[in-house]
């Protein structure tokens, strides 16, 4: 308290001058119109600058939710998409038990390898949100991998990058299909093989998945076609086909239920006789 006593003692003069100097402003401020709004707008322009950069930050530290609500309703809008579609097509078929044939289960990647031969990713769900082995696992940009295995609250998912990996694809323009594989040399692109020679076959088509196996819906986007050959035969063009996904930055996901798998293949099997 000395210490307060003796520097207003010290500064007396100074603070003084500063009281009357502050006090004259106030009556300046007061008594002229112009110097009045020009101090408030000055007023306004300071917090209006510091509540914008709280709201900034506070916005900064709210991404992560909102990104999860962002994909949680991206879920359910691909579900309305595709059960929309399905019943335009008579490919797919309709339950009783869902509104539609395919159901999206969105997921977080915990884990994700992209240089191997045999690349896996983990996801943050499993058995108790209703995964299981076989169902299809995309992005908002793309085609991701299918289930391999799954635990209570985990699943694992075999890659696109991953050389045992086969998948049934098809030109976008047309109904010329072939079979995804990938050759290991680079997480960016992957191979489509057994396209006829007679398809329309150009540089920067799109590639997309032909729905002719239960796992994946038809329509799924992989990629442009890069560059392309005709195999040694001279039959069937070999593609390069460029990904829409980056499998190296991948985060949200979501794995696709066709509700019929079971329907379906119990149809496509063959009977055995007893």
């Amino acid at each position: 308290m000395q210490q307060i006593i003796n520097f207003v003692i010290r500064n007396k003069n100074f603070l003084l001058s500063l009281l009357l100097f502050s006090i004259s402003l106030v009556f300046t401020i007061q008594t002229h119109s112009y110097h009045k709004s020009k101090f408030f707008n000055s007023a306004n322009f300071l917090t209006g600058g510091i509540y914008n950069s709280i709201n900034n930050f506070t916005g900064y530290l709210n991404l992560k939710s909102q990104n999860q609500v962002l994909a949680e309703e991206n879920s359910r809008l691909k579900m309305l998409l595709f059960n929309s579609e399905s019943k335009k097509d008579s490919i797919y078929l309709d339950t009783v038990s869902y509104s539609g044939t395919y159901k999206f289960t969105l997921a977080n990647v915990t884990r994700n390898t992209y240089s191997g031969a045999n690349n896996i990713l983990l996801l943050n769900k499993g058995r108790s949100d209703g995964l299981k082995q076989d169902l299809g696992v995309i992005s908002s940009k793309g085609i991701v991998g299918i289930i391999d295995r799954t635990s209570k609250r985990y699943a694992t998912v075999i890659s696109v990058l991953n050389t045992v990996n086969k998948i049934s694809a098809q030109l976008k323009k047309t109904n010329h299909f072939g079979t995804l594989y990938w050759d290991a040399k680079s997480p960016y692109f992957i191979q489509l093989i057994d396209i006829p020679k007679i398809a329309p076959v150009k540089k920067g088509d799109t590639i997309i998945t032909s729905g002719r196996s239960s796992i994946f819906p038809k329509g799924i986007p992989i990629g442009t076609i890069h560059n392309y050959k005709l195999d040694a035969a001279q039959n069937y063009y070999e593609i390069n086909i460029k990904l829409f996904n980056d499998m190296t930055n991948l985060e949200h996901v979501y794995a696709i239920e066709n509700i019929d798998t079971e329907e379906i293949n119990n149809l496509l099997t063959p009977k055995v006789d007893e």
